[in-house]
């Protein structure tokens, strides 16, 4: 039933909000053609561009549906996200149009503010509506009557959890305990009673849904369960605990009739989606190593002759994809030392005396990562991913850090979501290890086209206006 009511009310959501953006065009459209100043005509035929609008739309609907249980409790941040990747997709194929047939009389300016206005108002409406759509679809008449099974540990997590979801209709009557000796001593009302008391209580409060939290080990309790519920026509959910056994989030995948659970997402599995962060890696790179990288190597290279001569490049080993290794390239610089693994493997740091002047530069705004564009083009990197640490490094990482290793499951970046985020320079305490860690966790799990693009503005911004842990 959840479920179900979660994807009738995002369905509900997608299709007021097409509609809403759909009578604003027309809207908009009449009102701009009374404006002087703003050159659209009534000859105009916008009946492709409210298309294009329509089709952005149903493309943006695919992010709504992602968000699920969580549609009902957007913050202003994710509203704002949302709306944003909604009028992305819409202005890209308004714009395609529009390029695409050379059409110089329909009025940029209505474009732009109709893209701006519907913005404002899609955010609007994913704070405002969900809400009052499951208030109206899940009222008075919509509440069921919901009693959890389970083991008494379970019970606070379970009362906040269905709090969570009152406004889909889940109406809490109260807490049946697997375990009869708790049950009997428990001294507030929402204990209801122990397993054997399951058939009146379903019949007596006239139950219509049961959360069974923890399958009891004994089969025929187990069958009496389910038989009381088919009694008396109630739903049965059934959790299972294996998460909480296992101590790890979970993720459920069905096979061919087989049931299985993976610890992470991977999007980047999907043939399509590595197609495409491959296509943006090479339109990102092939510019920069055409045009960029030649000018800088020049430049940089000539500024070593006078500061610290030597080699242009810095190349080191690097664990990639599948921990597979590649020679990582970068703009030396640091003083040309003798080779010395100690001294390698030492991360660099405030004021290190083995950066050159020009290179403390070149650090802090991140232009020695640039020849690594070589290393995207050449399918060992991707522009946005986990950043690859020295082999040495990963060793010492992997030992304060089970789940480190999980980060070359997809290809390292030139940047990354932790990058984005501030987390440059030395990683000093394990704290920073894990957090790096977190984020590039959470990378690998929700990866979007959206959420590369991001990352890659923030890091461009991040060229310009270093934070303070880049040196």
């Amino acid at each position: 039933m959840i479920s179900n009511r979660h994807r009738g009310l995002v369905e509900l959501h997608s299709i007021g909000t097409l509609l809403a953006v759909g009578v604003f065009f027309w809207l908009y459209a009449n009102l701009i053609y009374e404006v002087p100043y703003v050159r659209l005509s009534r000859e105009v035929n916008l009946l492709p561009y409210f298309l294009c609008v329509v089709i952005g739309m149903l493309v943006g609907t695919r992010n709504l549906a992602a968000l699920g249980p969580r549609v009902l409790r957007l913050k202003l941040g994710e509203a704002a996200q949302l709306a944003t990747q909604q009028v992305g997709l819409t202005a890209l194929t308004v714009f395609s149009m529009m390029f695409a047939t050379q059409d110089h009389t329909i009025s940029r300016l209505f474009l732009g503010t109709f893209l701006v206005f519907s913005w404002l108002g899609l955010l609007w409406l994913h704070l405002t509506v969900p809400r009052f759509l499951a208030r109206a679809a899940f009222g008075r008449s919509q509440q069921v009557p919901t009693v959890f099974v389970g083991l008494p540990a379970s019970r606070p997590a379970v009362a906040q959890w269905a709090a969570q979801r009152a406004q889909l209709g889940i109406q809490p009557v109260g807490f049946v305990s697997l375990e009869a000796r708790e049950a009997a001593s428990a001294p507030d009302s929402e204990w209801l009673g122990s397993l054997a008391d399951l058939p009146r209580i379903l019949r007596e409060k006239q139950i219509g849904q049961v959360f069974l939290l923890a399958v009891p080990a004994d089969n025929a309790r187990a069958r009496a369960i389910i038989e009381a519920c088919q009694e008396q026509g109630c739903r049965l959910l059934v959790h299972h605990d294996i998460e909480e056994r296992l101590g790890h989030p979970l993720i459920s995948v069905e096979e061919q009739g087989h049931h299985f659970f993976t610890l992470h997402e991977e999007p980047l599995e999907e043939p399509l989606n590595r197609a495409l962060k491959r296509a943006c890696d090479l339109a990102v790179a092939l510019p920069v190593v055409l045009f960029v990288l030649p000018p800088l190597c020049l430049f940089v290279w000539l500024v070593q002759r006078v500061q610290s001569p030597g080699p242009l490049f810095h190349i080191r080993s690097r664990s990639g994809e599948k921990r597979a290794e590649f020679s990582m390239l970068k703009f030396r610089s640091m003083h040309v030392a003798p080779p010395d693994d100690r001294a390698e493997v030492r991360q660099a740091r405030p004021g290190d005396d083995r950066v050159f002047p020009f290179g403390r530069l070149m650090r802090r705004h991140s232009l020695d990562e640039f020849p690594q564009f070589l290393n995207v083009l050449l399918g060992d990197m991707s522009v946005v991913g986990p950043r690859p640490y020295m082999p040495l490094l990963d060793e010492e990482f992997r030992q304060l850090a089970k789940a480190y290793r999980t980060r070359h499951l997809v290809k390292p970046g030139l940047t990354g979501l932790a990058q984005s985020e501030g987390y440059r320079g030395e990683v000093s305490t394990p704290e920073l290890l894990q957090e790096r860690i977190r984020l590039d966790l959470y990378y690998i799990t929700h990866w979007s086209i959206w959420l590369d693009l991001q990352i890659t503005v923030k890091t461009f911004w991040h060229v310009f206006f270093p934070p303070p842990s880049a040196y």
